[in-house]
């Protein structure tokens, strides 16, 4: 009756990460920078991610922004919250081995001179996401047995995987 984690961990060496984020910032006036965000999926085709969210920290002097989302942009919304710079771009349900795309069209309120600020001004954008049963590392549970059982549960035979971020942030 229910469900619990027999097993949480941590890679800390090298691995594939499932999702690739490329940010590009352009400066078309003084006062106009359009900012993209292109995310690719690189799980197999038969995985998705669910409930993915992108975010990106907008400069500080951010007048108005204006969102375009890719033509696959079904299940997707995109919003900026004014009071904390922040653009928030939410995925319902990430096919793997696909892209989604973001384009920002950032109006400011006082004139950005060179390229290097705009770079300082812009990001990071963070990622949260949820993969079902799909495993980064390849660890896989071959045997599991319960050494205590209770007369009130029968446990079913099933292990869930479940790939979560914690902390995925990408720097311009």
């Amino acid at each position: 009756d229910g469900e619990f984690a027999v097993m949480n961990y941590r890679i800390t060496g090298d691995f594939r990460v499932p999702f690739r984020i490329i940010p590009t910032v352009e400066q078309q006036t003084p006062h106009k920078i359009e900012i993209t965000l292109k995310v690719r999926a690189d799980v197999p085709e038969q995985n998705y991610g669910g409930n993915v969210q992108i975010t990106c920290m907008m400069p500080k002097g951010t007048a108005s922004v204006s969102n375009e989302l890719g033509a696959a942009a079904t299940g997707q919304t995109a919003e900026y919250l004014p009071a904390e710079h922040k653009l928030i771009w939410n995925i319902k349900k990430f096919v793997g081995g696909t892209e989604a795309v973001i384009k920002s069209r950032v109006t400011l309120s006082s004139p950005i001179t060179s390229n290097k600020d705009i770079k300082k001004e812009v990001g990071p954008v963070s990622l949260t996401f949820e993969i079902p049963m799909y495993n980064v590392s390849n660890l896989q549970v071959r045997y599991l047995r319960i050494a205590e059982r209770h007369k009130s549960s029968n446990p079913c035979r099933w292990v869930r995987y479940v790939t979560q971020s914690s902390s995925y942030v990408c720097r311009f």
